[in-house]
């Protein structure tokens, strides 16, 4: 094996201080820089330069343009800028995530299952968004997949991604990858499915689909198992059959087998949140059926449907109305919901709530609302007639009817506020190490820390912590910030502060 390779300087870059290195791979280096202006925190991708060498600028400036049209989405990584520095190294100016990747947390312990199904919904988004742009990501795994300030996901490193139609397969990371990419095919948007279920297992599991605990996990061993082996229990009595089952069949052997978008497998894990009586996580995917309206169809017929005409006042004296308009004049019509029928502008997110309520209605059809559903063209007449009717009747003396009961399904109370841990203090062990200790703050559930040094020396990114003492090597000052991490994923905005001398 090749030693690793020793970063490279932190190139000056206009408008930019550097502050310390966050982290290397084969082909760049990330640095954490403060901007001047506007003021902020931002990480710094750097090619070397032997990638420049073996790889030509020009993928570096692509998978800068697929981040930068997928990066408005809240769970990929922002872009916000990308050059060339005065040594001739090109570099890509991102969003800056301090909190632990979950490769790293991942390491401290498993994450429990409302966890682990929000970000897969989150995720799964992420994914499909990328995919209706016509991108697929190749490399999804725990290490790719960043943690903001406010403890979401964000996927980031896009080096290897390519159009959806392209032949190329790139290089892969194994323990996640699907049958077909290991064996040097190409690898679409069913390998992405295939990668965000193996990321998500290994988030349950604390380990990879196929690797053994002991080994051994060669890059060989991998592949065989990969190739040939069911996918193993995850092990854990708190993870449901029904998500085990979902997770097994989106890792299928044949792509044809698995979920067919990473929508349908956010859908698939929302059912899961509702089977678990948790709150559902919205997928967000864009929705562009605005920019088309769908023109009426010449065969929809006039029968039974409902005309609401210009809107009149009601004269309390009993004064009758005026009479109603010509049949030639503008009105608003009301039609009702033709069975299996879906608004086409409804959000992905809307969908989904929907198709859960439907089933529940079906399993429980003594609890389904009276009446029929309306599609309302023209809302703002809709209400204002509405109200007028509701007025009518009451001056009619009719009483405002009750509104039926609904259902209700459990959800997990998150606080409005993540505190931060009590009582951090700290004191010296001996002459080289010190150890940090605190109180776990009153927060439903379980809670993991992260921490970070703040007394000026250059470590990387904010590590994570399972429960105190923390202790680390030192012989001179050290400062320490410690944030709480819920299980489901908030973050405390303030961190606790303590330093020792």
């Amino acid at each position: 094996m090749s030693p690793r390779r020793q970063p490279a300087p932190a190139p000056d870059l206009p408008g930019y201080t550097v502050e310390r290195l966050l982290g290397s791979g084969g082909f760049a280096d990330v640095y954490l820089y403060s901007q001047r202006m506007p003021q902020r925190q931002v990480a710094i991708k750097v090619l070397t330069h032997e990638a420049t060498r073996d790889q030509p600028r020009e993928q570096f400036a692509a998978e800068a343009n697929l981040m930068a049209q997928l990066s408005t989405h809240s769970s990929i990584v922002t872009i916000y800028h990308a050059d060339t520095a005065a040594d001739g190294r090109p570099y890509l100016v991102m969003q800056y995530c301090p909190l632990p990747n979950l490769a790293e947390r991942v390491k401290v312990r498993p994450l429990g299952v409302p966890e682990v199904l929000g970000i897969g919904v989150r995720l799964a988004g992420a994914v499909e968004t990328a995919h209706r742009a016509g991108i697929v990501h190749r490399d999804i795994k725990p290490a790719n997949i960043l943690t903001t300030e406010y403890g979401r996901p964000a996927l980031t490193d896009f080096g290897i991604a390519g159009l959806t139609g392209a032949d190329e397969s790139g290089g892969v990371s194994i323990p996640w990858a699907p049958p077909e990419a290991v064996e040097g095919q190409s690898a679409g948007v069913a390998g992405d499915v295939y990668s965000l279920a193996a990321t998500l297992y290994t988030l349950l599991a604390g380990r990879s689909p196929f690797s053994r605990p002991g080994g051994p996990n060669s890059r060989l061993d991998f592949t065989l198992r990969i190739k040939r082996d069911p996918v193993p229990p995850i092990g854990r009595t708190d993870v449901p059959a029904s998500l085990e089952q979902l997770l097994a069949r989106a890792m299928a052997k044949s792509p044809a087998a698995r979920p067919a978008s990473a929508l349908e497998l956010a859908r698939a894990l929302q059912v899961v949140e509702q089977e678990l009586r948790l709150a559902m996580t919205d997928i967000e995917v864009p929705d562009t059926s605005w920019l088309s309206p769908a023109a009426p169809s010449p065969d929809d017929s006039d029968e039974g449907r409902t005309v609401v005409r210009a809107v009149t006042e009601v004269d309390p004296t009993g004064a009758p109305p005026p009479p109603p308009p010509a049949d030639d004049e503008p009105h608003t019509v009301l039609r009702p919901v033709r069975d299996g029928w879906e608004p086409e502008d409804l959000t992905e997110s809307t969908r989904s709530r929907r198709a859960v309520a439907t089933d529940a209605d079906d399993a429980a059809p003594e609890r389904r609302r009276p009446g029929r559903r309306w599609v309302v063209a023209g809302a703002a007449a809709a209400v204002v007639v509405v109200g007028g009717i509701v007025v009518a009747g009451q001056l009619r003396g009719e009483e405002e009817p009750e509104p039926a009961p609904t259902s209700t399904i459990g959800t997990v109370v998150l606080p409005d506020v993540v505190p931060s841990p009590v009582d951090l203090s700290g004191e010296r062990v001996n002459d080289s190490q010190v150890e940090f200790t605190w109180t776990a703050p009153d927060v439903p559930g379980e809670v993991t820390y992260s921490w970070v040094r703040t007394d000026g020396n250059k470590v990387g990114e904010s590590q994570p912590v399972d429960e105190p003492p923390l202790a680390l090597e030192s012989s001179g000052r050290v400062c320490v910030e410690v944030r709480t991490i819920t299980e489901q994923g908030m973050v405390s905005a303030e961190p606790a502060e303590a330093c020792v001398e």
